[in-house]
């Protein structure tokens, strides 16, 4: 499936998502790398087949082989890490912060790409799967590297419409099988 035909996928009153879907990934003022390895990575969070497909084809025609391999991986490591910070921050008791991970994550120390764009990558996915703790800490990191705020916001717009498109997707299928 193509970029064009998961828009055209999206029904009547997801129009928004469809318009904003053209315009965040068609005209993203970040380069090219950062925005669809920002796409693709939230596409696999975002778990809906057609969309991962739609973006990853995409996706493919603007990054190398390797920063598809990163992309991939900043879902992947990023799945774990929002669901392990973030039930460790809402439970609200101080000694689990203290508690070692003892989680291996030897991905985020040599991504394959440059460590910048894995850590928008991975800020983008946690925006999807609501987790603060790590929301903080890789806005952090970036704008300590220098990262505008404006770079953050573009990678958190990508994030919002590939997960609405997804949501959409995903919502008319259940409810065409019901």
């Amino acid at each position: 499936m193509s970029l064009d035909a998961l828009k055209a996928a999206l029904p009547d009153y997801a129009k928004d998502t469809k318009l904003n879907l053209g315009s965040v990934l068609g005209t993203s003022p970040l380069p090219k790398q950062q925005s669809w390895g920002t796409a693709l990575a939230c596409a696999i969070a975002s778990r809906d087949p057609r969309v991962i497909t739609a973006i990853a084809a995409e996706a493919a025609e603007h990054l190398t082989p390797e920063a598809v391999t990163a992309a991939k991986a900043a879902a992947s490591i990023m799945a774990m890490n929002n669901v392990y910070y973030r039930a460790k921050h809402l439970i609200g008791d101080d000694a689990y912060p203290s508690m070692p991970a003892r989680l291996r994550m030897q991905i985020i120390a040599r991504p394959g790409v440059d460590k910048l764009d894995f850590e928008l990558w991975a800020l983008a996915v946690s925006a999807i799967t609501g987790c603060g703790v790590c929301l903080e800490s890789h806005e952090k990191a970036l704008r300590a590297a220098g990262v505008s705020r404006e770079t953050v916001h573009e990678a958190l717009r990508i994030a919002a419409v590939v997960h609405a498109a997804a949501v959409t997707l995903g919502a008319e299928r259940a409810l065409a099988e019901a």
